[in-house]
C-alpha cells in the first residue's frame, strides 16, 4: 500500500494558486482511477482505490500547508506505512513553471509543509514528485506569491505538469521509480 499526498490549503479562497498544484494532481488521479477524494479522516480528505496493481490512499490535507505532516503522519501511522510507502506530491518556486523533480529522499529545500511532513514523519526517506510554480518576482513576499494564482500564459503548463506528476505518481507505487525519473525529471514536455 502507499499513500500519495498531494500539498495544498483547503477551501475556495485556495483553489488554483501555486501552493496547491499538489491538491491538482490528487484530483488528476482520482479522476483517472476512479478514486473518491471525499472521506474525512486523518485531519485530511481521502480516497481509497487501486493504481496500476497497488493499493493506495490518496490524501489531501485539510491542516493547511505548514501543519501538512499532521494529516500526513496520522494517516501512515493508521496504515502502518514506513516513511518510503508515502509519496508526496508539492510545489517548488526553485523549479520554473511546468518542471517536476522527481527524487526518492531530500531535505524540505525551505518548503513549510515539507518541513512538517519530515519532522512528524521523523524521516526525510520518502519518494516525492516537485512541480515547478516558478520563482517569485523579487519585490513580492513569497506567501503572496505561493497563494497567487497563475496568469493566463502559464495555466496551460501547470496543467500539463499536474497530469505528468500524476503519471510519475503512478509509476512510482507501481515500483517503477528509476523509470519515474529518467522520464519526467526537467523535462517541461513529453
Amino acid at each position: 500500500m502507499f499513500i500519495i499526498a498531494g500539498l495544498g490549503n483547503p477551501g475556495l479562497k485556495y483553489a488554483g494558486t501555486r501552493h496547491n498544484v499538489g491538491f491538482g494532481a490528487i484530483d488528476v488521479l482520482a479522476e483517472k482511477y476512479g478514486i473518491d477524494v471525499d472521506a474525512r479522516k486523518h485531519k485530511a480528505l481521502i480516497g481509497k482505490g487501486v493504481i496500476e496493481g497497488q493499493k493506495v490512499v490518496l490524501v489531501k490535507p485539510q491542516t493547511y500547508m505548514n501543519l501538512s505532516g499532521e494529516s500526513i503522519q496520522a494517516a501512515a501511522a493508521y496504515y502502518k506505512l514506513s516513511p518510503e510507502e508515502v509519496l508526496v506530491i508539492y510545489d517548488d518556486v526553485n523549479l520554473d513553471v511546468g518542471r517536476l523533480r522527481i527524487r526518492e529522499k531530500g531535505s524540505a529545500g525551505g518548503h513549510n509543509g515539507m518541513k512538517s511532513i519530515i519532522s512528524c514523519l521523523g524521516s526525510d526517506q520518502f519518494p516525492r514528485i516537485r512541480i515547478g510554480v516558478g520563482d517569485k518576482p523579487s519585490r513580492m513576499d513569497l506567501a503572496d506569491y505561493v497563494l497567487g494564482r497563475f496568469p493566463s500564459e502559464e495555466l496551460a503548463d501547470v496543467r500539463e505538469a499536474i497530469g505528468r506528476a500524476g503519471q510519475a505518481a503512478a509509476l512510482i507505487v507501481s515500483g517503477q521509480m528509476a523509470e519515474a525519473m529518467n522520464q519526467f525529471n526537467g523535462k517541461k514536455k513529453l
